[in-house]
């Protein structure tokens, strides 16, 4: 029989429904906590969730049993099925605190992460790859960037790095959230670019998005973690970056490096890139620190009191 086929194991929502009857007030006390919060009971020791619902560690036991499992750690494991992704950090964390450390040593580990990372993502990168990338980049009439979350601002520096040397930049994920990037959708083309930006865990309106531009015809370039990503069925190019942390969900210190060499290439490859790069110097000039000298600009007036 097909592994598909073969039938599940009750969920604990199931197990809890057919022990309802034989409960006791503590055991429903337990239950009803972990039904209303399953994400955070999965990430609790047994004596902390004893103490948020205020019965003994023995009590937290006998309930696991009452439910059909063989102990507390066999709930946490039924719990945890289905939230493995997003329980990922949480349970790094738990591990990283369990090694202390001075706070030299969480700024060594955390850039040695970092290094580890961007030397992974370099190791990985492929020729064809890249430059498949920035020859999208180039001949993108319009490039529109696409990410929320910590995508999001992500997507920003990618448009503040791109703009320099393209002429269309836009920004899907803006202050209106996913609507307002649906609305960029319409006039969006097959001479258009969309790079969309995702890591785990993956936020399904980024998916969504990239999706219907895909379906629009629109070419995609994803900066994803890996062809497991759920945007890479709807890209054309990916860029794949190393991201594990230790503290977070990812690291998006890999993610930056990946941006910044993308737009380095494509500054490369631009036939006005020192021209552009000229212009926003020029532009930006009068608010550098020290041209007021110059009289490049006004010095402020002095606050006077009265």
């Amino acid at each position: 029989m097909p592994t598909s086929q073969l039938p599940q194991p009750p969920t604990i929502a199931a197990r809890i429904a057919r022990a309802k009857p034989g409960l006791t007030p503590s055991h429903q006390q337990i239950a009803d906590y972990v039904l209303k919060h399953p994400l955070q009971a999965a990430t609790m020791p047994i004596d902390e969730l004893a103490a948020a619902v205020g019965v003994s560690v023995a009590t937290a036991n006998r309930f696991a049993r009452a439910i059909g499992l063989n102990g507390y750690p066999m709930l946490r494991a039924e719990l945890v099925k289905g939230f493995e992704a997003m329980l990922a950090p949480v349970e790094k964390m738990r591990v990283r605190l369990a090694q202390p450390g001075s706070v030299l040593d969480a700024f060594v580990a955390a850039l040695e992460e970092s290094q580890r990372n961007i030397a992974a993502t370099r190791t990985a990168l492929q020729a064809a790859s890249c430059e498949a990338a920035v020859q999208a980049v180039v001949q993108a009439r319009r490039i529109y960037l696409l990410g929320f979350g910590s995508s999001g601002w992500l997507a920003g520096l990618l448009q503040r790095g791109l703009e320099v040397h393209c002429e269309n930049v836009h920004l899907m994920s803006s202050v209106g959230g996913a609507s307002q990037g649906a609305r960029q959708l319409p006039r969006m083309g097959e001479s258009d670019l969309l790079i969309a930006i995702a890591f785990p865990r993956y936020l399904s309106d980024t998916v969504l998005l990239t999706q219907a531009a895909h379906e629009r015809g629109v070419r995609v370039l994803a900066l994803t973690d890996g062809p497991h990503s759920p945007l890479v069925p709807f890209a054309h190019h990916c860029l794949y970056a190393h991201t594990e942390s230790y503290h977070a969900a990812n690291s998006e210190t890999t993610v930056l490096a990946l941006i910044e060499a993308l737009c380095s290439a494509v500054a490369l490859h631009s036939g006005s890139s020192v021209q552009g790069a000229a212009r926003v110097t020029e532009a930006i000039l009068p608010w550098l620190h020290g041209n007021d000298r110059a009289g490049l600009r006004p010095r402020p007036s002095p606050v006077t009191t009265e």
